[in-house]
């Protein structure tokens, strides 16, 4: 593949690792010849870093594949997950998920990331709905000021919430910012 063939979300192979392509442009200046500005992801770190190529350079695409797995249980710092059709249990190290191990909870479903059989990086949904187990209780009259304050989830995340928020309220939550979105109501 060359650079005509950059999209949004193609995978491609940079120095020997892995990077998503987030956004480029051709830029064909009134001078010299015409070159590609890109954003890339490394899918195994997560950090983002700018390339500009010669128009028509080559590059590796890296093929990758995603499929389902269903968290279990953790043991030693390592995260067990099974796969939802052949039951296998894949140990998974913290480093593949990063931060977010703190919303791991049993039987939440992430998407794996592999290349070439090897388990690279593993996702998880954008937004998790959970339980607050652990909040102070809200002030009369605070409710409708906005502001925030401190609530655990049932994974052992702590999320900002607004006062209304009690124990055993459901909410959810962008896993992505550690947000509050919104009460779940069941």
């Amino acid at each position: 593949m060359d650079t005509s063939d950059f999209r949004n979300g193609v995978s491609i192979i940079v120095d020997n690792d892995i990077f998503t392509i987030v956004e480029f442009q051709h830029v064909k200046p009134g001078k010299g010849g015409a070159f590609v500005r890109s954003k890339l992801k490394n899918v195994r770190t997560g950090g983002v870093i700018e390339k500009t190529w010669r128009a028509g350079e080559k590059m590796d695409q890296a093929i990758l594949e995603r499929y389902p797995l269903q968290f279990s249980y953790e043991q030693d710092g390592e995260y067990f997950f099974m796969d939802t059709e052949s039951y296998e249990m894949t140990p998974v190290p913290k480093e593949k998920i990063g931060d977010g191990v703190k919303y791991l909870k049993e039987g939440l479903e992430v998407t794996a990331l592999s290349h070439q059989g090897e388990l690279i990086n593993v996702e998880l949904p954008f937004t998790i709905e959970a339980e607050v187990v652990e909040t102070e209780p809200g002030e009369k009259g605070n409710t409708a000021s906005g502001g925030s304050k401190p609530a655990t989830i049932e994974s052992g995340a702590v999320v900002q919430v607004p006062f209304f928020i009690n124990i055993g309220d459901k909410i959810k939550v962008d896993t992505r910012t550690n947000d509050y979105l919104e009460r779940v109501k069941d």
